[in-house]
Order: C-alpha cells, then structure tokens, then sequence
C-alpha cells in the first residue's frame, strides 16, 4: 500500500482530482468528436478521404505506447499526465484552425500521441488511488471518462446549433481543462506503485499479462463494432426509421456509462473473475439477442446489454495489469493497452470484410464469440 505524501488530503480527495483528470480526457475527445462533421465539410472530404485521415489518430496512439510506458516509470505519471492534458487540449484548439488535409493529418496523429500519453499515465494515477482503498475503484474513474463523453457530445450540439466556429468551441475546452488541471494537481498522487526490485525496465510481458490483453482485446473488438457500426446495423438490418438509427448506440452509450459505477461494487460482492465472466456472457447474449431478433424493441435491448457487458472489462482488466509483480505498472498498463486496443481496430474492419463476403449479420454473430470468450479467458484468472 502507497502511503500518502501530503496526509492531509483524504483518500476522498485523491479520488476526485484523480476523477477529475479522466472528465476532462474525455471532454477533450469527445468535444473532437462532436466537431468532425464541420471539419469534414469545411474540408470538402468524402466519407472514404475522410476515413483515411481519421486513421492517422490512432496510428499516433500505437507508435507511443512503448515510448509512453518507458516515460511514465521515469518521471512519473503525476507529470506525464499533466504534460500530455495541456497537449491534449492545445492540439485540440489546433484542430480548430485546421485549413488542408495535411495539417489534419499531422495534428490527428499528434493527437492520438498525446490520448495515448494521457491514458497510460492517469490509469497509473488511478492504480495509486485503488492501492489506497484496498478495493477496486478502477471502473468509477472510466464511468467518468464515459460521462465527459456525454456532456462533450451535448456542448457540441450547442456550440453547433449556435453556430460557434470549432476554434472558438475548443478554445472554451482548453481553458476548462487548463483551469482544472491548475486545481486538481496538487491533490493528485506524487508516488506510483513500485516497480518490482531490481525488474529491468524493458521486459516481455508474463503469460498473465498476456491474458489480460487477449481479454481486453476481445472485448474491445466488440465494443468498436458498437462505435463504428452500431448506426449502420440499425439501418440496413433493423431497418429503423430515420429517427430511430441511432437508437441502438444511444442505448448502449447509455448503459456502459451507468454499469462503470456500480462495476466495483459487483467485483467487491462477487470478484473479479465472476464480473469478468458474467460481462463477457452478457455481451455475447446482446449481440445474440439483436442478430436472431432484428427488430427495433429487440436490438434495442440487445445493444443495451451489450453496454453493460463490456463497460467493466477493460477498467477491471487496467486495475490487475498496474498491480503487475513482474513489471513496472506503468509498462504492464502500456503492454496490456497494446494487445487490447488492437482489437478496438481490427474489429470494425473485420466486420466490414465479413459483411461484405457474406451479411453484417453473420458479422454481429462473430462478434458474439468475442463475448464468449472473454468469459472462458477470464476463468483462467487466478482469484483475488
């Protein structure tokens, strides 16, 4: 257990600012997010142009991931993460003043760096703040990420509807960002776990971590069908009215949000493994249930436990990865992060080949074997 520097700040309130810090590299994502279509037109680019140049973003994020594990054991990710918000919200205002696809282009794959740096370092943070509970916490803090989506898609609706130019929308992002980082540094954590004695820094993940990242791969295979393909399933398999099409992402934004504060409690009632294998078996039915029964109440239910079912796996995973005995927190997080976020990329493309070759239907039931066997892989997680 960390012992805390300053021990007049309560565990309460490390929390919070620790909290805080995922709000606001949410709000910065999501607020990007929101502003797409804008650019997009300001830019003249089609749906394929437009394709190619978002890829740029999270090539940036894979090439930091070693570098950002190696950073972070070094200075600590007190600094990493304070350092990588304030790129975070500045690049976002450069998105803002965007004029060609180059520029794009380069500022995405500098965004994706800067995500990546940011991620890594506040779920180390988040480890700390877990370590001074005894219990697991990881998956409130992603609530809140998941939360800050939400209230940056809603200031994006008004920042459009009122016309407000993209600079000027992501000039007011910074100066949240910048003003809560100023207040919430001070109440973040100084020490990071221990790295292992006399660990090298740079070592090949161990079988456990490996099985953590295949875990968090596949469940993150289906939770990027959900991003990228949701809206088309329920227009061209549900056959939704226009108004109803985003219905099923909708639904299960809604519940992935909801589940990551209550996930905690559930792994602190009945573990870590059970919540694993039940998130895994939940997702797996969802995809089932929306791929048998095609229709509108139907899907709808079937997206929503499909939310439910990922949105503690990857926190959950996060949390035993810092706790890693055979190298540097920081490294495992980077290590388990690489795995799995490869499938957050190779899920939505495969969906699109197999739709292709065959029907996006048969592309959601593959899927399902996703959930399937993120419940099989976490049987084989030692109990906690």
């Amino acid at each position: 257990m960390i012992s805390s520097p300053h021990p007049q700040f309560s565990n309460r309130v490390r929390r919070t600012a620790v909290g805080s810090l995922f709000f606001f590299h949410g709000l910065c994502f999501s607020s990007w997010g929101s502003r797409i279509p804008t650019i997009q037109q300001k830019l003249q680019l089609s749906e394929a142009e437009l394709g190619g140049v978002l890829f740029s973003l999270p090539v940036g994020l894979i090439l930091s991931l070693p570098f950002t594990g190696w950073l972070t054991s070094k200075i600590g990710s007190r600094k990493v993460v304070t350092i990588a918000l304030v790129m975070y919200s500045l690049i976002l205002v450069c998105l803002g003043l965007v004029s060609s696809v180059f520029q794009l282009t380069v500022l995405l794959f500098l965004f994706g760096l800067a995500s990546n740096m940011a991620n890594i370092a506040v779920n180390t943070q988040a480890v700390s703040v877990e370590n001074l509970y005894g219990k697991s916490i990881m998956a409130s803090f992603h609530g809140l990420w998941s939360l800050a989506g939400f209230v940056g898609a809603a200031l994006g609706t008004l920042m459009i509807g009122a016309n407000i130019l993209p600079l000027y929308h992501f000039l007011v992002i910074m100066a949240i960002i910048l003003v809560g980082i100023a207040v919430a540094y001070r109440y973040t954590m100084v020490q990071d776990p221990a790295s292992p004695e006399g660990q090298p820094l740079f070592v090949m993940p161990d079988k456990a971590l490996m099985g953590l990242g295949l875990i968090a791969f596949c469940s993150l295979i289906c939770e990027g069908a959900m991003f990228d393909w949701s809206g088309v399933y329920f227009q061209k398999v549900v056959q939704a009215e226009k108004a109803w099409v985003s219905s099923g992402f909708t639904a299960f934004m809604c519940t992935m949000a909801a589940t990551r504060f209550i996930a905690d409690w559930a792994t602190s009632k009945i573990g870590l493994k059970r919540v694993l294998q039940l998130s895994g078996l939940l997702t797996a039915i969802g995809l089932a249930i929306s791929v048998i029964f095609p229709q509108l109440f139907t899907a709808i239910l079937g997206f929503l436990l499909v939310g439910i079912g990922v949105s503690a796996v990857v926190p959950l995973v996060y949390g035993v990865a810092g706790k890693s005995t055979t190298m540097a927190p920081s490294m495992a997080l980077a290590a388990v992060t690489t795995i799995g976020f490869a499938g957050f990329l190779v899920g939505p493309p495969f969906i699109g080949l197999i739709a292709g070759m065959s029907s996006l239907r048969l592309s959601f039931a593959l899927i399902a074997v996703m959930g399937v066997t993120v419940s099989l892989l976490s049987s084989r997680i030692k109990s906690a």
